[in-house]
């Protein structure tokens, strides 16, 4: 069992419940839940944002369409989301943990936390994905 992790930081200029509820709108996740280049359209999401709920996140590139999904195991409003992520380059049981703090009214601070990948090449291709789902949440609420 690999036991690669990986850890993405960002300060969004938001507000904590705004950056949390969209982690969990299927609309705002089709917009920023995208491959980082290369993507044709917005992703398509399906989600049952409560504890034990699944989504389905697929994302869309010109040449293939890329299956994600999931198992949300903690939603814990403006603070906290958690959930297992099912994808062509994780391991099965990789989980993936938000931390939100808020820096005053209108910023937060975002700690993306990964575990459990099948290579140190899937791990830098997660934090590549992972920092540019973050820009374009972002750009999204800004």
């Amino acid at each position: 069992m690999n036991e690669l992790e990986l850890t993405v930081n960002r300060k969004i200029a938001a507000s904590r419940e705004k950056v949390f509820n969209a982690w969990l709108s299927p609309e705002m996740l089709a917009k920023f839940m995208a491959v980082p280049s290369g993507g044709t359209e917005l992703s398509r999401v399906k989600n049952d944002p409560v504890k034990g709920g699944r989504f389905s996140i697929i994302m869309v590139t010109a040449e293939k369409e890329i299956p994600h999904a999931g198992t949300y195991l903690e939603i814990d409003p403006y603070s906290r989301l958690s959930f297992t992520w099912e994808s062509p380059y994780s391991l099965d049981d990789s989980v993936v943990t938000i931390d939100l703090a808020e820096v005053d009214a209108d910023t937060t601070e975002i700690t993306l936390k990964q575990v459990k990948f099948k290579s140190e090449e899937a791990r830098q291709g997660h934090t590549s994905g992972w920092n540019a789902i973050l820009d374009a949440l972002e750009e999204i609420l800004a």
